[in-house]
C-alpha cells in the first residue's frame, strides 16, 4: 500500500466526503475516488460503502485509517529527522482559540524558537466537539471545555490536559456588587447577563450552573469576543462569566462564585505518536500553562 493513498483515506476520514478531500488536496473528485478504489484493491476488502446519498468508511476502512495514522506518523518522523539534518529546524502548525493564544502563545513561541522549531500559529475558535476535525489541517489544536464535560475519547486523537482556569463573574466597578470578593448564584437571579454564543465553552459553564442551582440566567447579549463582553460589562449593560486570566478591563471587578465550581479546561489535541517537534511544542504548552496556573 502506498503512503499517498493511505493519506487520501485519512483525509476522507477527517473531512467526510470525496469532494472535501479533493478541494483540500487540489485534486479532482474522480482522481480521489480512483486512488481510493486502488487502495481497496490493494487491501483486498471494501473500504467505503453507500450511506444514503453519501459514502462512509466500512469497518475495515476505519481499521485501516488507524493503521494509516501510525504509518504516516512514522514517515513524518523520518522526514522530520532528515529535515533537521539539512536545516536544523522543524516546523509545526498550531491552532489555538483566541484567549488561550493570548495567554500561552508568546512564551510557547519563545521556547520553541530556542529549540529550533518554527511554529506557525493560527486562530481556531470552535466549540469543543468541532475541535478534533481541525487536525486535518493542523499538527496541534488547543481547545477548551467545561470541566463538567468529559474529555474527548477517540483512538485517532491524543488528548493532553494543559490547565484548569477558574471562571469568575465580572461586574462594573459602579455595580452594587463591586465591593464584594465573592458572590452567590442566588444573588444574580435578577441580573442581565452577557455571554458568548451558545455551544461554546463559558456559555456551557453558565448553563451548567443554571442546571445545578435552578437559577436560569437572563442572557440579553451574545458576543464572541471577551474584549467586547468586558466593555459592555464596564458600561454596566450586564454581568458576565469570564475566564480568570482573560479579564483585563480596568473598569470591571471579578468576583469568585460561592459554592459552585466553575472552570474551563485547556487541552491540546494531536494525532497519536506525533513527531518529535510536535511533542516538544505540546510540552512547551504544558510548561507555560503550569506556570500560568501557579
Amino acid at each position: 500500500m502506498e503512503v499517498r493513498r493511505l493519506r487520501l483515506l485519512r483525509e476522507f476520514a477527517d473531512r467526510g466526503s470525496i469532494g472535501a478531500v479533493a478541494d483540500a488536496l487540489h485534486m479532482t473528485p474522480s482522481a480521489v475516488s480512483q486512488q481510493l478504489k486502488v487502495l481497496a484493491e490493494e487491501a483486498g476488502v471494501a473500504l467505503l460503502e453507500p450511506d444514503g446519498r453519501r459514502i462512509r468508511l466500512t469497518g475495515a476502512g476505519h481499521a485501516l485509517v488507524l493503521r494509516a495514522d501510525d504509518v504516516i506518523a512514522a514517515v513524518e518522523r523520518a522526514q522530520e529527522e532528515m529535515a533537521s539534518y539539512r536545516s536544523g529546524h522543524a516546523s509545526v502548525r498550531l491552532a489555538m482559540f483566541p484567549s488561550g493564544a493570548t495567554l500561552l502563545l508568546p512564551d510557547v513561541l519563545t521556547r520553541a524558537a530556542e529549540a529550533g522549531i518554527d511554529v506557525h500559529a493560527f486562530h481556531l475558535d470552535v466549540g469543543y466537539p468541532e475541535a478534533a476535525p481541525g487536525l486535518a489541517d493542523f499538527d496541534i489544536v488547543v481547545t477548551h471545555r467545561d470541566e463538567r464535560m468529559p474529555a474527548l475519547t477517540d483512538p485517532r486523537v491524543a488528548v493532553t490536559e494543559l490547565m484548569r482556569e477558574p471562571l469568575d463573574v465580572i461586574v462594573a466597578r459602579t455595580s452594587d456588587l463591586a465591593g464584594q470578593r465573592r458572590v452567590a448564584v442566588s444573588e444574580l437571579a435578577d441580573r442581565d447577563w452577557i455571554s458568548v454564543e451558545g455551544g461554546f465553552p463559558v456559555d456551557d459553564v453558565l448553563q451548567s450552573i443554571s442546571a445545578l442551582t435552578g437559577v436560569a440566567p437572563r442572557v440579553i447579549q451574545r458576543m464572541l469576543d471577551f474584549t467586547t463582553i468586558e466593555a459592555l460589562v464596564a458600561a454596566d449593560h450586564g454581568i458576565a462569566l469570564m475566564p480568570r486570566h482573560a479579564a483585563r478591563h480596568p473598569d470591571v471587578v471579578a468576583l469568585e462564585l460561592k459554592g459552585v465550581r466553575a472552570a474551563r479546561v485547556y487541552e491540546a489535541f494531536t494525532r497519536p505518536h506525533p513527531r518529535a517537534a510536535i511533542a516538544s511544542v505540546v510540552d512547551d504548552l504544558r510548561s507555560v500553562a503550569d506556570a500560568v496556573a501557579r
